[in-house]
């Protein structure tokens, strides 16, 4: 597979990897077990289950159980980076969550901690905003937080088919392009090959769009259920095939300079059944590489 010189570009930008060419993150829920709000010394234990495999985690809203202003002195404390989420699919979100950011980073300490910040997370996909819309929400962050990396988190499709066109010609400086084999339907045995298409296609379409390598681009999202986990068409949940996907399609896109978030951390029981697009409920509540008390689930290092 060809790798796109865009993400060459971007590996000097990042944080060091642990033991691949690509650097590898967690997306991280901000809820424990029983749905309460994590606070400040979860995020550390947070840190110290992870910090053997990465010290990079995304959220998905600032202003949501307070996330930003207790993840961000954890981090600070652990040594991580955190990439803040904004949800802007509401001018009601996403001012409560430019007014957390605002509050959270008038203390210079937590601005080392963050990585990035992200205005929305599949708003495209979803059809909550258009291009235009959400680039000029972008803007604004961007406008708010001028020394900040600020960009957006969309499904792989939505930058390889034209929709995020103006988001990508409009100087946004980090894409997150999500890429689930599972959600496809896709057998383990076509996952890591489809996944890795997936990200090719994407990734190929931006830095053609963009004409430069100036956009730094990341696997936002990818991952597999666990035991517990539902199946979906003919994808079969189970930790020994997430183990499998992990080691055959996130290690590889790693080895080859991909920078990936594994989608997730930690299980999260509180989550609600989601409905997937064959109208089906849709458990998430085992996708963690860990479970809910920090226990791994299967090995994170990737064989030679």
């Amino acid at each position: 597979m060809r790798l796109p010189s865009v993400i060459l570009a971007a590996l000097a930008t990042v944080p060091a990897a642990v033991s691949a060419a690509g650097t590898l993150g967690f997306a991280l829920g901000n809820t424990l077990s029983d749905g309460s709000c994590k606070m400040r010394t979860d995020y550390e234990a947070d840190f110290d289950a992870l910090k053997s495999v990465s010290t990079l985690v995304r959220t998905y809203s600032s202003s949501s159980c307070n996330t930003a202003q207790q993840i961000l002195p954890a981090a600070v404390a652990k040594g991580f980076k955190v990439v803040l989420g904004v949800w802007p699919d509401t001018d009601d979100s996403y001012n409560l969550d430019k007014t957390a950011l605002q509050s959270a980073l008038s203390d210079s300490s937590n601005a080392g901690a963050v990585y990035a910040i992200t205005v929305g997370s599949e708003a495209l996909y979803r059809g909550s905003l258009t291009a235009q819309a959400l680039l000029s929400k972008i803007e604004d962050m961007q406008s708010t937080f001028p020394s900040m990396k600020i960009g957006t988190a969309d499904s792989w499709n939505k930058f390889q088919d034209g929709t995020a066109d103006p988001i990508i010609q409009g100087g946004v400086k980090l894409i997150l392009a999500n890429a689930f084999s599972y959600w496809q339907g896709q057998t383990l045995a076509n996952s890591s090959h489809s996944y890795l298409d997936d990200l090719n296609q994407a990734f190929g379409h931006v830095q053609t769009v963009a004409g430069s390598m100036d956009i730094e681009i990341w696997n936002g999202e990818t991952g597999w259920p666990t035991d517990g986990g539902t199946n979906y068409e003919s994808a079969m949940a189970g930790t020994q095939n997430a183990a499998t996907f992990y080691q055959q399609g996130v290690c590889a896109a790693l080895a080859w300079g991909f920078n990936v978030f594994y989608f997730e951390a930690f299980d999260e029981p509180s989550k609600p059944p989601s409905i997937g697009t064959n109208g089906e409920s849709e458990d998430e509540t085992h996708w963690g590489a860990y479970t809910a008390d920090r226990v791994s689930k299967f090995p994170m290092s990737c064989s030679a």
